[in-house]
Formats: C-alpha cells, structure tokens, sequence
C-alpha cells in the first residue's frame, strides 16, 4: 500500500549536509531567485550572500543562460559521451582550453567537483603507470582540505567529519599540514606573510614513502568549504617546485576559485603557479547545470595517446553516462560568454578592496576569533561555545536568514562569497546584517 502523503511531503527527501531533524521542524524554502535575490516560501526577499553554494556569479535566472538551456532540450536533449559526440561538447572544451593558464589545453568532462576530483586522482595514476612509473600509486592531501565527497575525495581530504564514519577509505593516501596558522596570521588581507615554509611538510612526507611510490598532491589553491584559508606568500610555489624536483604532480582543485572568485580567471592565475592538472565545476555553468571536469597538459593527453595498442582500444578506460552532457555544456558556453562580456574576474578585482575593507570592519565583533579574505570570498573564525564547536555560526547563519541574508556556516567558520554582480551598497548590507547578527547571538 502506499503510505498516506504527509504535508509537503519534507520527510521523503534525506537531504544532503543537512541537519535533517532540525530542518524539517522549522524547514528554509527557496521558491524563486532573480539576480542577486532568492524569494522564500513566505515571500520574503534573501540576498544570496554565498552564490548559491559558490557557483551562481552571474546571478540568478540569467537570461541568456536560460535561453541556451531550453533551447538545447528542445534541440538535442541527450547524447551519449562514449563512443560518440555532439558540436557543443567541443565547442565547450575548446573555449575552457583558451582560458587555462598554458599549458593545460585538455579538457575530460564530468558531472561535479566531486566527480571531477576522483577523475583527476585517476588520470594521475594511469599517467605514471602509462610511463612505466606503476609505483607511483600513493596519493596526497592536506589537512582540512575539501575535495568533494567521492571515495577518492574524502580520502585525499581533510576534513575530518567527512571522513570518520566512513572507514579506510582509500589506502596509500597521506596528508601535509594546513597553513591556518593563528598565531602569526591573524586578520590578515590577501595572502599571509608568514608560514610559506609549511611547504615543507610534503619534504617531509615524501622522505616516509620516497617519491617513487607517490603519484601526486592535491590542494585547493585557496581552501574554501573549511573556512576561506589564504595560502601564504610564496607557498604554492614552494609546492609547485617541490614536485617538479621528485616528478610528483601537482593537482590544484579550482572547483570553487575557478572562473573568477580570485580577481584572475582561475586561482592558479592569481597565485602565478600552473599545476599539471586542475578540476573545475559550479561557475563554469552559472549553477544552472551540473558539469566537472579535469583540464590535463597536452604532454599528459599525449602519454595516453602514445601508450600502444590498437587504435580502437580505449586509452582512459573512465567516464560517466552524463559527460558532458548536451545541456550541461549548453549552460557553460552561455555562461563563459556573460563572464567574459562582463568582464566577471575583472570586477571581482575592483569589487574586491571595497569587500576586503568592508569584512575586516568586523574586527572587534563580538565573537570573531579571526578574519581573512581573497577576491571575493571572505572567511570568519567564530570562538565556540563550550562543548558545541559548530552551534555558535549555525546560530549565527540563521540569525542572518531571519533578517533576509543568507550566508554559509560550516565548523566553527562563517563564509562569505557573494555574486560577481553585486553592488557595493549590497556588500556593506550583507557585512551590516552579519555584524548585527553577531552582536544578537550569545
């Protein structure tokens, strides 16, 4: 028999990173977004302090981006990735390899970050085994690093309430140490000055496993789900020269820092280093579509390509039904067309003095341990309560959606990244309504 409907049906869906008992008491329902605002279920106007979930930059119900989308249903609504092709999954690709810093020109489509990590940690492995290097297996992360949550992932990550219940996850993975260092880099602007010599720790690592066994590094070239942390000055330099030195690669997981988010079209333009691989997803579509990928050197594709056998025979033998995906890439190609006619990385960078000194005016605040920013994102460490690390920012971000904003909490951090299209009078109202919101809360 089926089982009577309950109002609104909130108990069907086990919703994702959610305090599930807890919202479904009190549930936050989106009904309707349209440039920088959402509409509630009860009508009220939120101004989307975090872009969705640092994906909607252009803002919300783009035109153009909706034009493209339907127009590609009605067109061509799905196209297998395997064995075939459609024009716009190489139109896409072409347009993602112009914007890499050289030489990343190789683009391997998937569905999200998480999808799109645990393809980049694949490509690594088979690269090293296609180079006669099959040692190359161990893997690396860093501490509080977020990379999705896909086996290979979490595994690589560090954070660890994604990680603990869920076993021994994938073997051969090890982890350097995060470079949130409070003592030395407190309220910094932008880079820190001090703690580039944390590069060191994968010396360290690679001497316990020795570099013949590890295949690749993994980071976030600015970690955003855990907190917004800032590498330090010289840092990603350090690690890039590490790896060249013992034929390690380096991967940087621009999921959030790509397309924009740093004042540059990826974070690796921003902190002038090019890793050997680098995953991309959310703004390469607005959000409007899910849609990942790897970008790879050509020297990388070509390893592949050369490996032998017959040409009929699969090189990577890796993919996904939804692979660049017709619509999907519909949604990209007219979503890099609004980001580079409005120019999205170069008004992050004018935008992002005015961000920078507008977050910053919350030193002092009541309960605000730590504040640091980049671009357009900014990250709060908030002092917690006795016993309950992550109660204080929750009660935070929900005094914030009581006054119409809505901001990301997460552990004992508060996160801002608002949309490329705001206004500076809608930043200093999103910073007012949090430094408000953190007077109100015990």
């Amino acid at each position: 028999m089926t089982a009577p409907l309950r109002p609104n049906n909130l108990e069907a869906f086990w919703m994702p990173f959610t305090a599930n008992r807890q919202f479904k008491q009190a549930p936050r329902l989106l009904v309707g977004a349209k440039g920088m605002y959402y509409t509630d279920a009860d009508g009220r106007e939120i101004l989307d302090g975090t872009a969705g979930l640092w994906c909607v930059n252009a803002g919300h119900a783009r035109e153009k981006i909706v034009e493209a989308v339907s127009s590609q249903v009605a067109e061509l609504d799905y196209a297998p990735a395997f064995q075939m092709g459609h024009p716009k999954a190489f139109e896409l690709a072409s347009r993602l390899a112009n914007m890499m810093p050289s030489p990343l020109d190789h683009v391997f489509f998937t569905n999200s970050g998480s999808e799109s990590v645990d393809t980049a940690l694949k490509i690594a492995l088979a690269y090293h085994r296609a180079r006669g290097k099959g040692t190359k297996f161990r893997l690396l992360g860093r501490e509080r690093g977020y990379h999705g949550v896909g086996f290979g992932g979490i595994s690589v990550g560090g954070i660890s309430g994604n990680r603990k219940t869920f076993g021994t996850l994938l073997t051969g993975v090890d982890h350097i140490r995060h470079t949130h260092d409070l003592s030395r880099n407190a309220f910094s602007r932008g880079e820190p000055e001090y703690g580039a010599e944390f590069a060191d720790d994968l010396e360290k690592v690679i001497a316990l496993h020795d570099a013949s066994n590890i295949a690749a590094l993994i980071v976030e070239p600015v970690a955003g789900s855990t907190g917004v942390l800032i590498p330090p000055k010289g840092y990603l330099k350090r690690l890039r020269e590490i790896c060249d030195k013992h034929d390690i690669l380096l991967i940087f997981d621009e999921v959030i820092t790509g397309f924009g988010r740093c004042g540059t079209m990826m974070g690796a333009d921003a902190f002038g280093v090019v890793p050997d691989l680098m995953t991309f997803a959310k703004q390469v579509t607005n959000g409007v579509q899910p849609l990942g990928g790897v970008v790879a050197s050509k020297a990388i594709y070509d390893t592949f390509m050369a490996a032998g056998g017959p040409d009929y025979m699969l090189e990577f033998a890796h993919g996904y039904t939804y692979s660049a995906h017709p619509v999907a890439c519909a949604a990209g190609i007219a979503a890099l067309d609004l980001l580079e006619r409005e120019d999205g990385p170069g008004r992050v960078k004018a935008l992002s003095a005015h961000f920078e000194a507008a977050v910053h005016g919350l030193k002092g605040a009541r309960h605000v341990l730590d504040i640091r920013n980049y671009g357009l994102a900014a990250g709060f460490t908030i002092a917690p309560v006795a016993g309950e690390p992550a109660r204080r920012p929750y009660d935070i971000a929900m005094a914030c959606w009581k006054k119409g904003f809505y901001v990301r909490y997460g552990g004992d951090t508060i996160q801002l990244a608002p949309p490329f299209i705001s206004e500076k009078a809608e930043l200093d109202r999103l910073v007012n309504a949090l430094g408000d919101a953190l007077a109100e809360t015990v």
